[in-house]
């Protein structure tokens, strides 16, 4: 195994004694009484002395490094605590508050961040916020400057996306009002057709069929019974008496059975009429029209 520089520096210090009193075969004595190193012994000698320089050569460069490192470090602690007017050992304390304060704002931020998730969901492109959010849910292990950066992308997404979700709602509750309009316009269209005398006819002939089985013998009958009674009108009212509607019930609230809109809806008029006409005595329009013509009334 090769010797290190170490052990050749020894070894060769210990011959160099060795070498001053006694002279060997490698040395010569000049006339002056001096002994001259000659051959190998002078070669190892002098690579052991660059060797040895060598090592503090580079020794001084990694204390020079270690140096430069430390000094970076205090002129930074410096730097800090001129531009808070803190003193050096009051750094750590305000670091421990920063952290703490970038913690606590990155916390709250998050709990927008999900409220906001939650309640856009299915309603606007969220993704990006997800994002920061997730990357922002490990801020305990961040460093400060990561926390406040992915806190202030969070802030950004998460009122993008309200605003977007906010704008969702609005479109949405448009349509839905729109819609809700136009039912209700059809409904009075529907109403309104239905309440002249020719829709109040329709319905009931279809009506008759429908649920009673009656054709268009009875109906005839039907037709002939009321258009006597109110001229299938469904806001006549009989002076004489108060009876009310197509069918003329008296009183007319009796209609309420068939319906609560039953004083302005000609459908639940008729619905009650057939009712009543198949529930009584007469079973059949055709016989409760027999009653009418022999005693006007039925």
């Amino acid at each position: 195994m090769p010797e290190s520089p170490e052990e050749l520096r020894v070894r060769f210090a210990a011959q160099n004694k060795r070498s001053n009193g006694t002279p060997s075969r490698n040395s010569t004595t000049s006339k002056h009484g001096t002994s001259t190193i000659k051959g190998p012994r002078r070669i190892a000698l002098i690579a052991g002395s660059v060797l040895a320089v060598s090592g503090l050569a580079v020794g001084a460069g990694f204390a020079g490094q270690a140096a430069a490192a430390t000094q970076a470090r205090v002129s930074a602690t410096a730097e800090l605590a001129d531009s808070t007017g803190l003193h050096r050992e009051q750094l750590g304390a305000y670091s421990a508050v920063a952290k703490a304060h970038a913690d606590n704002s990155a916390s709250v931020t998050l709990d927008e961040a999900n409220q906001v998730l939650a309640a856009s969901q299915n309603k606007v492109d969220a993704s990006g916020l997800t994002k920061a959010a997730s990357s922002l849910a490990g801020y305990e292990v961040l460093p400060l400057d990561e926390i406040a950066a992915l806190t202030a992308q969070t802030k950004a997404e998460t009122a993008a996306v309200s605003a977007a979700a906010a704008e969702a709602d609005r479109v949405a509750a448009e349509a839905a009002a729109a819609a809700s309009a136009a039912a209700e316009a059809a409904r009075a269209q529907t109403l309104a057709a239905g309440n002249t005398p020719a829709g109040a006819r329709a319905t009931a002939q279809a009506m008759a069929s429908s649920q009673y089985g009656w054709g268009a013998d009875q109906f005839s009958c039907l037709n002939q019974l009321w258009q006597k009674e109110s001229e299938w009108k469904f806001d006549a009212v009989n002076s004489n008496g108060g009876a009310t509607g197509i069918p003329q019930a008296l009183p007319g609230n009796k209609m309420a059975t068939a319906g609560s809109d039953w004083a302005t809806n000609a459908t639940t008029q008729i619905a009650w009429g057939l009712g009543y006409i198949k529930a009584s005595s007469y079973g059949t329009p055709c016989a409760a029209w027999s009653h009418s013509q022999a005693n006007n009334w039925y």
